[in-house]
């Protein structure tokens, strides 16, 4: 029990110390003298026990004087070191499973403790509070809908398969399908030759290609099927089905352990017809048919990422959910277009670059984008074509809210819009004479993944490319430089800078002091390793193979991706609930006590491994 040897504070005195804290000293005298009466404070010795579990969200903590130390409980190492007139617990965090942390007086602690209710009704009747304390304040309020996807981070797809799968051999007569599917219960049916998935059909095929097409009933199965269908492995995520389903725009996923079927999972088994649904968003995409009906469905990813954010949605799975509906908006823009100009005279890749193609987009993105055409491509004869196919998918695009590069870093840009070629010299170029703006170029386009078209062409040239800058000293010192000039807002005694002038003041930007730093040397990583990610959570997984990053360090910098992102997540969460433009600029008087020391220690590890990857290739 906490001990009380400790002098304690008057309720008078106790009036004059919460003029002296940060954020009570914003409230008129009125307000703190009937708030001190309201706090409950103890003393607690040195090494003893603050509050754990959910006593942490139960009530808010104010540390009059001495220190308390947060440890999570499935990582000793994180440990976050608080000192007098700091506030933990209800409202000030940490936010996540309160089960996992533990408070500790790290010293002879004075503490005064608000109860949850107390403090909500503190919120409501001094909204000023809400700015600071936001997790309380929004529970006095009608929380927003909530995504029925987040749990499917944590679930396998295993715990999705509901029976055995169903099967026919390629052999089987459409009426046999058809009479199999009715009999099981099914929309439907593997074809299984020889223990392998040789196909699939579903009852749209049924009505789309027999029915609709006046097909024989007593025709081979196999000339309705859809042949190599898409799978899913069994200890996969069941998120990374949902993703297949919404980039592909599919509602039926085999699942594979190796090369056995061992069952089938759909849409219905992943979602709710919800309209901010990820899978449902995305087939709403791939069934408009004009740029009209594309920009009204668009409207609906903010509201998903809204959705996303007060579910509490990892900013890795925010990153890939919405970046997907970007890649679905891309893809059915092509089909359109392609419909009206007609089929493509030789084949060509549409490319994302930058934050698309490492599906880490969030509401406030732009567009970056390429096209990798085949050698085949003749300038006199093709070049009408794919100018036109490029314009109307960019300005499509940019009316759907994804709007032009300022820098014309996109396909309607003729310098990026070549055949394979063209590009390996690009990139041979930017390489061996890594200058200001072919460094700058790299950050771009060495971030790249196929959208629509045939991926090959790509695939070929990121072999290339990295073959060519694995170990490559002198093209990665350069990198390394470009990297250094975008640095964290920490002053030299390590404390946080923000803006100062102009009309965002008390701000930091987090993309730019923040995610971009981390970008760049996860990206640095990829290179001198020669490892084909592109998401940066997924290039820090394995930067540790080529010994660039030791295994700590790539866990810090991706605790520190993960914590940053999120952070802009919610920012601009909060900011459309509002009814304003996002953007990346956050004060920081929207964090918590405790969420600003986690900003600053996020800040420190980036700092520390600029400073380590700039001695290694100085």
């Amino acid at each position: 029990m906490p001990s009380n040897a400790r002098l304690l504070p008057s309720n008078a005195s106790l009036g004059d110390m919460l003029r002296r804290q940060p954020l009570f000293g914003r409230l008129d005298d009125a307000a703190r003298n009937a708030l001190a009466e309201r706090f409950v404070v103890e003393g607690i010795a040195a090494g003893q026990a603050v509050a754990d579990g959910a006593g942490l969200h139960e009530r808010l903590g104010w540390i009059i004087d001495g220190r308390v130390e947060l440890r999570h409980r499935d990582d000793p190492a994180v440990c976050i070191a608080l000192g007098g007139n700091e506030l933990f617990g209800a409202g000030a965090g940490p936010h996540d499973d309160p089960s996992a942390w533990t408070a500790t007086a790290a010293a002879a602690s004075t503490i005064g403790w608000l109860a949850i209710d107390e403090l909500r009704r503190l919120c409501s009747a001094q909204p000023v509070l809400g700015y600071f304390l936001g997790a309380v304040a929004e529970a006095v309020e009608a929380p927003p809908p909530v995504d029925p996807h987040i749990g499917l981070m944590s679930r396998p797809v295993r715990s999705l398969i509901k029976r055995e799968p169903v099967t026919l051999p390629p052999t089987a007569t459409i009426l046999q399908t058809a009479r199999t599917m009715r009999e099981q219960r099914v929309s439907s049916v593997m074809l299984i030759e020889q223990e392998h998935l040789f196909g699939l059909v579903t009852d749209r095929d049924l009505r789309n290609r027999v029915l609709a097409a006046g097909l024989d009933p007593h025709s081979s199965v196999i000339e309705i099927a859809t042949l190599a269908p898409w799978t899913i492995e069994i200890s996969q995520p069941a998120f990374e089905a949902l993703l297949l389903m919404a980039r592909n725009n599919i509602h039926h996923v085999p699942v594979l352990d190796g090369q056995r079927v061992v069952g089938m999972i759909t849409a219905t088994d992943l979602t709710e017809q919800h309209s901010s649904s990820a899978v449902y968003l995305a087939s709403d995409i791939h069934k408009q048919s004009s740029l009209a009906g594309l920009v009204q469905t668009a409207a609906r990813v903010r509201p998903l990422q809204r959705s996303l954010a007060a579910s509490g949605a990892s900013a890795y799975s925010t990153g890939h959910i919405v970046t997907a509906m970007t890649d679905a908006l891309t893809v059915r823009l092509l089909q359109l277009a392609e419909a009206e100009l007609g089929p493509p005279p030789v084949d060509y890749a549409w490319v994302a670059a930058g934050s698309q193609a490492r599906s880490e987009q969030t509401a406030k993105s732009d567009q970056d984008n390429c096209m990798v055409l085949d050698d085949r491509y003749d300038e006199a004869a093709h070049g009408g074509y794919f100018k036109e196919l490029a314009i109307r998918v960019n300005d499509g695009l940019h009316e759907c809210g994804y709007v032009h590069c300022p820098g014309e870093m996109m396909a309607r840009t003729d310098r990026w819009r070549q055949p394979q070629r063209r590009w390996a010299d690009y990139f041979q170029r930017w390489t061996a004479e890594p200058e200001p703006l072919a460094l700058m170029l790299t950050c771009v386009f060495f971030d790249l993944r196929t959208i629509h078209g045939q991926s090959q062409l790509l695939d070929e040239l990121r072999r290339e490319v990295l073959m060519r800058t694995r170990g490559n000293r002198i093209f990665l010192s350069y990198m390394v430089g470009n990297a250094l000039t975008h640095r964290p807002p920490l002053s030299l005694f390590g404390n946080i800078t923000t803006v100062r002038a102009g009309p965002l003041r008390d701000v930091v930007d987090l993309k730019h002091s923040g995610i971009v730093p981390i970008v760049d040397l996860a990206r640095i990583y990829a290179l001198a390793g020669g490892h084909e990610a592109v998401n940066t959570s997924d290039r820090l997984a394995v930067a540790t193979q080529g010994g660039e990053i030791s295994e700590q360090s790539a866990r810090d910098l991706s605790d520190a991706l993960e914590f940053l992102s999120t952070q802009r997540i919610r920012h601009q969460a909060r900011q459309m609930d509002r009814g304003v433009d996002a953007d990346n600029m956050l004060s920081l008087a929207e964090l918590s006590n405790f969420e600003r020391s986690q900003l600053k220690d996020a800040f420190a590890v980036v700092q520390l491994l600029q400073t380590v990857l700039a001695q290694r290739y100085r």
